[in-house]
């Protein structure tokens, strides 16, 4: 919990003006059973209406006086609560955005989501609690014990005994109950993994007529959650019986012991009624203690699973240099680099050298889990090598602002993204402060503008979600004009033409080349390759050839195979020349 209280640390007056707001309601109501003492035994027994009118005005005044300090304690506690949970929303918000895909790796994103939202608003619920009736109950419960021995020592020994007996039985349960809730939160995660799954894959679903066995999938997880929130619910309502079950007794034996100093006068009636006051609130303070260990369980699952996230060492941190744009006709440079992504995982990548060239365009053309996109993820440092290191102008990227390096480049990820707002607002992500010129440049560019222009409001269209209102081939193009906005000198294409037809991707890469930037682009299409000034290709994680098309039809076999799956003519002499390097 020290994560909630330093937090709350940034509103002193107002946890001030609450904790003596509630010391005050506790006050007075520790004073009231005195008053129906006193009143019993001044006015009632003694009739005198007098007493009884003065005693009574003072239970009114003072209960008023409660009533308005619980309500004052009520606005301060709620105001503090959610002010915590707010900057504690904030604090792991910003933590995962410093989060390399390392980081990322280990947490599910509905697991993530479950803590900004359902685990915040728990911790919301326990400063809340705290400061309106989590301190109060402790205070009233010692409060009553030391004004029922106050009142009377005897009667008050048989609360002296139930009250650690009780104190020691809490405690078990709120020890148990820790780690059941915790178990909880983790399935609240998975029934949020198939839910976001489920919506965000909703068309697929519906095109293969799987509603009937989502649901089903749905229902095993929800089942879960229900059946393990049912079980810790009941272990930790089992607490409030047996709290009525002692405190009864307690009370019970209190009357037992008042009967015969009442019968023989030596104890007056209205102590004996201040010490059942006293015992019942403190059964109900101690009710209330039961609701709050149930609150601390859980808050405390709670700040456990969000101490994972911000506690989770960023192992992708930035450097000091700024980088430096020399003159040099190297561009990128990888040297006796090595990937796993796992240290118990086989290697995903190794490029003992490689070098780039400023201006060039590369084509990278391999199988599926060749390492085509872990060697693009390298680049902008989405990953780190496990081994060797990359350099950018000869600077090695680790010594480099991890600013200075991702505005250098313009990347665009195999799985198009596009977020809710206008077509502008999308353009400008990378680069906020684009000028409406900028924007239309990059977006002919990217051969978009003429479908931009011909929508009901041009580039004030709004977009929906992910972009679902356009095309497959209408977002790749909208996500290349918004890496080309930036001008990056360096662009990643990580497949991201598959959906353009032959005519449109030669024109984006026309206009790519006459902005003289690198380009490194993953496609499977041999059209593609022909345009590049060269071509890597990978299999298994390892470079096996480097050249232009016609080179790699000479050298390499693989390549061949990939060329004839196209339709590409490869001649007997190209096959010659391969099978004469084989002997």
């Amino acid at each position: 919990m020290k994560t909630i209280f330093k937090l709350m640390k940034a509103y002193p007056i107002h946890i001030t003006i609450a904790l003596i707001f509630m010391l005050t309601e506790l006050i007075t109501e520790l004073v009231l059973p005195l008053f129906i003492g006193r009143i019993i035994d001044l006015g009632i027994r003694a009739e005198d209406l007098n007493q009884t009118i003065i005693w009574g005005s003072l239970m009114i005044g003072v209960s008023l006086f409660a009533f308005v300090s619980g309500i004052i304690n009520t606005y301060f506690a709620a105001y503090v609560a959610q002010q915590t949970g707010a900057d504690l929303r904030e604090k792991v918000y910003i933590k995962i955005q410093q989060f390399s895909f390392k980081n990322l790796d280990r947490f599910q994103t509905s697991s993530l989501i479950t803590r900004l939202t359902n685990d915040v608003t728990q911790l919301e619920r326990f400063v809340f609690m705290s400061l309106r009736i989590a301190t109060r109950a402790p205070l009233l419960i010692i409060g009553s014990t030391v004004m029922a021995l106050f009142v009377n020592v005897r009667l008050s020994l048989v609360l002296l005994i139930a009250l650690p007996l009780l104190i020691v039985f809490m405690m078990t349960l709120i020890k148990y109950g820790s780690v059941l809730f915790r178990q909880i939160q983790h399935k609240l995660d998975q029934v949020n993994k198939v839910m976001r799954e489920n919506l965000s894959g909703i068309r697929l679903i519906k095109a293969y007529v799987r509603e009937d066995e989502e649901a089903e999938r749905f229902s095993k997880k929800s089942a879960a959650l229900k059946d393990q929130t049912i079980f810790t619910l009941r272990l930790m309502d089992i607490s409030g019986p047996v709290i009525m079950l002692v405190m009864n007794a307690a009370i019970l034996l209190i009357l037992f012991q008042a009967r015969d100093a009442i019968i023989s006068t030596q104890l007056d009636i209205g102590d004996v009624v201040s010490v059942l006051n006293y015992a019942t609130r403190m059964m109900q303070a101690i009710g209330m203690l039961n609701w709050i260990s149930m609150a601390y369980t859980r808050s405390k699952a709670s700040i456990n699973r969000i101490n994972e996230v911000l506690n989770e060492p960023v192992d992708l941190t930035t450097g000091n240099n700024r980088l430096e744009h020399k003159e040099t006709d190297s561009h990128l440079t990888f040297s006796l680099v090595r990937f796993r992504y796992q240290p118990d995982l086989e290697e995903a990548l190794s490029i003992p050298h490689l070098n780039i060239l400023k201006g060039e365009h590369v084509a990278i053309i391999g199988a599926t889990g060749s390492g085509k996109s872990t060697f693009m993820q390298l680049i902008p440092r989405a990953y780190d090598p496990t081994a060797g290191h990359i350099s950018l102008y000869g600077q090695a990227l680790p010594t480099l602002t991890l600013d200075d390096l991702r505005q250098h480049i313009g990347y665009v990820p195999q799985s198009t993204q596009l977020f809710s707002g206008t077509i502008s607002d999308n353009l400008r992500f990378g680069k906020p402060d684009a000028t409406e010129e900028e924007l239309i440049l990059a977006a002919k560019d990217a051969a978009i503008h003429d479908t931009i222009v011909r929508l009901p409001h041009g580039y004030q269209t709004m977009i929906g979600q992910r972009g679902v209102n356009l095309s497959g081939g209408q977002k790749q193009r909208l996500s290349i004009a918004r890496a080309l906005v930036r001008q990056p000198a360096l662009l990643l294409l990580d497949d991201a033409t598959s959906a353009l037809d032959l005519a449109t991707e030669r024109h984006i890469l026309d206009q790519i080349k006459k902005r003289q930037t690198t380009l490194i682009m993953v496609t499977q299409k041999i059209s593609t390759m022909k345009q590049m000034d060269r071509i890597l290709l990978f299999r298994d994680g390892h470079l096996e050839a480097d050249g232009p098309h016609q080179t790699l039809l000479h050298c390499s076999t693989l390549y061949q195979t990939i060329a004839k799956s196209q339709h590409e003519e490869v001649t007997p002499w190209q096959e010659a020349d391969i099978n004469l390097e084989k002997k």
